[in-house]
């Protein structure tokens, strides 16, 4: 062997007219991809061997995987109302959708009811809206509950959420051990990235538990959690730190159930995890493959005395964040890769997202292409046909190897911290990960990383697609309908009870949270008025906002369109005596901020002052803090199709205040549709999907600058 790898050498340096090592390629993990891979390769290797179905269940938790059964396609929605949202369903499982997976808007996981004067531009957005029992009586009406899987991705306001369902499955005629399905339930996640947090963390953890204790005991068939590292990718975590983080919060969790009693056999088959799968094809596979191989080393600590104590079963979604805007049709193909790596890795359910969610909620046409995606893979392409079909390749095994052995490195880490919860209170994951996607939204803008369409091959006139818009107001005005109602009608002694005995095993532990939720659910108790409940009981957990410093600087160090920019910005603080001050926005419930949060740190290098708005807030807050900060620009940033509701107020709110110079610029999932709208009503720039950094700042410097001429 050793003389025949010479041989290529001698052939590969001829070829390329250099050192053959040239060609290999560090990913953002820090692995080398080198450009042959042997049989040496594997050689020490002690991750190979194994059949599927069998410990440490790296080829699979089942012994004929696809061969005996496909994973299931679940396809992750969720329109405006509950009515919608059920024709969508229905109509999704009539054309071979096997399972519901529902997208709650941004108000109810808040846990605010719609009525609540900090979500007006967020209700129906960006997923549906559920108030009360009544809501999930629609959302499943015609769809029996007893037959169809039924996943919830709902984290703040879980407890009042999975409450309804249970109830709206009862009154559906099915009782709760025949409820089949998951509740995403991993709230150490939303510290990290998704933010759709509402109580601080160790509270949280105690509903996580109560969650896990109630779902052991009464709903053999549901899934407890649904152990995240979705968001952790694509919030711009590394496969590393996605792999790593979300297995130790999974060990964290598996601790807090302990903690209440129970036996580890009891829930651990329960538990799900949900990645994300991006565009590095052979790597996301082998992702999957060392996720179960440390999740049954992870769980081996435990002592189980079941096999299925020790496996990983996972959900998987192709990524959000790789979908452009420009030249959106390539979407399609970026998805179907992501799909069939998901495939080749093992997954036992997967979401492939359409092809035009960077740009606005799908339409019914392109959710058709990306269910038909999986469809075409199951029954066209025979992936179906073998199991672990990648194992024993050189390549593939050395990675899997390689992204174990790093990953257990970072969880040994975040043990060394205490755990982790005492991780996430330091802020260790969220700062590491912030890093990360500064980093490689640099090696976007310089154009190190390609993506077709957008940093090259781009196309001068694009043709705009047809979008799914929210009628935001009509759908506030037909819950806030509903809710009155329901409250008109139900017994509001009945009602009052049950909230004062939830709040009480809030405060004290002596019952389960769940448990008391149900009945509060009962009493048609909104998911608003619980949530309030628990609010009193355990507080708001408010994220203090950081930025990251020189990191999109650093890859950009002797570049001269980025040093001429700095020169540009340094002369304008000259004049006028200070560096100038950009806020940096998110109003509405919209958690999102991995746009933000980069936005901040590249102008932070870039010479601007940057103020960090907190989360949540709302235009008047936003427009007092401007004021108070003295900041010539604000920049909105926005994910959740809130715009053109928050949008206007916050411009209205900073004229309120006498603060009208102040510019306000607009970035994020905007479609190009609304920038006339948007500019009309105060708006200096927007910036959409795919936007380079640099020419953001250069363009608000722009601004910056007409207005110093003009005054």
């Amino acid at each position: 062997m050793a003389d025949e790898l010479e041989h290529w050498r001698a052939l590969a340096e001829r070829e390329v007219k250099a050192d053959p090592d040239t060609l290999t390629w560090r990913t953002s993990e820090g692995i080398d991809v080198k450009p042959l891979y042997t049989a040496q390769d594997l050689e020490g290797n002690d991750y190979l061997g194994g059949l599927p179905g069998q410990r440490p269940f790296l080829r699979g938790p089942r012994a004929t995987m696809y061969a005996g059964r496909p994973w299931t396609i679940r396809q992750y929605a969720g329109f405006s109302t509950a009515a919608a949202s059920n024709a969508f369903y229905r109509k999704a499982l009539a054309a071979g959708q096997q399972g519901v997976s529902v997208a709650f808007d941004l108000a109810t996981h808040r846990g605010y009811d719609s009525d609540h004067p900090r979500v007006e531009g967020d209700v129906g957005k960006a997923g549906v809206a559920i108030d009360s029992v009544e809501d999930m009586k629609i959302l499943f009406e015609g769809i029996p509950l007893d037959k169809v899987s039924v996943s919830m991705t709902m984290n703040g306001a879980v407890i009042p959420i999975l409450a309804s369902f249970i109830v709206a499955g009862e009154e559906q005629g099915v009782r709760r051990a025949q409820l089949s399905g998951t509740i995403q339930n991993d709230v150490l996640k939303e510290f990290m990235v998704r933010n759709t947090y509402i109580y601080p963390p160790e509270p949280s953890m105690r509903i996580v538990a109560d969650i896990i204790e109630y779902t052991a005991q009464e709903m053999p068939k549901f899934n407890s959690i649904s152990i995240s590292g979705y968001h952790m990718q694509e919030a711009g975590a590394t496969l590393v730190q996605e792999l790593a983080f979300t297995l130790a919060d999974g060990r964290e969790y598996v601790r807090a159930a302990l903690k209440k009693g129970l036996d580890v056999d009891d829930f651990a088959g329960r538990l799900s995890f949900f990645f994300a799968i991006g565009m590095n094809f052979f790597m996301e596979a082998a992702k999957l493959r060392a996720a179960r191989l440390l999740w049954t080393r992870i769980m081996e600590e435990f002592q189980p005395k079941k096999a299925s104590s020790l496996m990983l079963r996972t959900h998987c979604q192709t990524s959000g964040v790789s979908l452009q805007e420009q030249d959106p049709y390539n979407n399609i193909v970026r998805t179907a890769f992501e799909a069939m790596s998901a495939v080749l890795g093992g997954t036992q359910s997967l979401h492939t997202n359409s092809f035009d969610e960077a740009i606005a909620l799908p339409t019914e046409f392109s959710a058709r292409i990306a269910r038909n995606t999986q469809l075409i893979l199951q029954h066209e392409t025979g992936v179906t046909k073998v199991v672990d079909p990648l194992a024993g390749s050189y390549y593939v095994e050395s990675l899997t190897k390689e992204l174990a052995d790093a990953a257990w490195a970072l969880i040994e880490e975040v043990e060394a911290r205490g755990g982790m919860t005492k991780a996430v209170i330091e802020g260790l994951p969220k700062r590491l990960i912030e890093e990360a996607a500064t980093r490689r939204q640099a090696a976007v803008d310089r154009g190190d990383d390609v993506i077709v369409g957008v940093n090259r091959y781009r196309l001068e006139n694009e043709d705009q697609i047809d979008i799914l818009d929210i009628d935001n107001k009509a759908v506030r005005e037909a819950q806030v309908k509903r809710l009155d109602q329901i409250r008109r009608q139900r017994d509001p002694l009945r009602a009052e009870t049950a909230l004062a005995n939830l709040e009480k095993i809030a405060r004290t532990g002596e019952a389960n949270m769940l448990a008391a939720a149900v009945e509060a659910a009962r009493a048609r108790a909104s998911v608003g008025e619980v949530s309030d409940v628990l609010r009193r009981a355990f507080g708001d957990h408010a994220a203090a906002p950081r930025v990251v410093r020189n990191i999109y600087g650093k890859s950009y160090s002797g570049e001269p369109e980025y040093e001429t920019l700095v020169a540009r910005l340094e002369e304008l603080a000259a004049s006028l005596g200070g560096k100038p001050r950009i806020m940096v926005a998110k109003l509405g419930q919209d958690g999102h901020d991995r746009g933000a949060k980069v936005i901040a740190s590249a102008f932070g290098d870039v010479g601007f002052e940057v103020i960090a708005g907190a989360l949540f807030q709302t235009p008047d807050e936003a427009a007092d803090l401007a004021v108070k900060s003295r900041v010539q620009v604000v920049g909105m940033s926005s994910l959740a199709a809130g715009h053109k509701t928050l949008a206007p107020q916050l411009v209205e709110a900073l004229r309120a205040r006498g603060a009208s110079d102040v510019v306000v610029v607009v970035g994020g999932v905007i479609p190009r549709q609304d920038y006339q709208f948007l500019l009309n009503h105060g708006v200096a720039a927007v910036f959409g999907p795919g936007t380079n950094v640099l020419d953001a700042a250069r363009r608000v410097l722009d601004l910056l600058e007409g207005r110093r001429r003009n005054t």
